[in-house]
């Protein structure tokens, strides 16, 4: 068991299998097997225009599994004490993102695709549609020390 909050040392990449072959190339997630939560909403960002952003947003309890399934983006993700920047550009490749991590996403190259899995369905309650708002909170809980949770079980997927 650990005490810490989530942070972005928790964001990882997760690689899913791909299978090869003449024909093409196919690639699959299922989850609570290749990503660690079952996926409970599918969406996808595309067209988005020359310049836009897209989240600019963090999530109290939900998980994120962000694949690009066409072309590529850049992730900003930011846990309030630390920030990095991850480029996707493979489909087999995606980023698991934990709640009390904000992301915004930019620098999407022409006809791109993000596909995102999230492990609660839609529930207005659960973001931080305000940085400050979302600062405040992860200072905080960071500063709560007695917050313990099994974060091994949430990490069983193999890449």
């Amino acid at each position: 068991m650990l005490s810490e909050p989530f942070s972005i040392h928790d964001c990882r990449i997760i690689e899913l299998n791909k299978i090869s072959d003449e024909r093409g190339n196919l690639t699959f997630v299922e989850g609570g097997n290749h990503i660690p939560f079952e996926i409970k909403r599918v969406y996808y960002i595309y067209d988005v225009h020359a310049g836009s952003q897209r989240a600019g947003h963090a999530h109290k309890t939900l998980f994120q599994y962000l694949i690009p399934v066409s072309g590529s983006f850049d992730v900003h993700i930011d846990d309030a004490f630390e920030q990095r920047t991850i480029t996707l550009n493979r489909p087999y490749l995606g980023l698991l993102i934990t709640p009390f991590v904000w992301r915004i996403i930019d620098n999407f190259s022409s006809g791109s695709v993000c596909l995102a899995l999230a492990s609660a369905s839609f529930e207005e309650a659960d973001y931080f549609r305000h940085y400050d708002d979302f600062v405040r909170a992860a200072h905080q809980i960071r500063a709560v020390p007695s917050v313990d949770f099994d974060r091994a079980s949430l990490f069983r997927a193999e890449a």
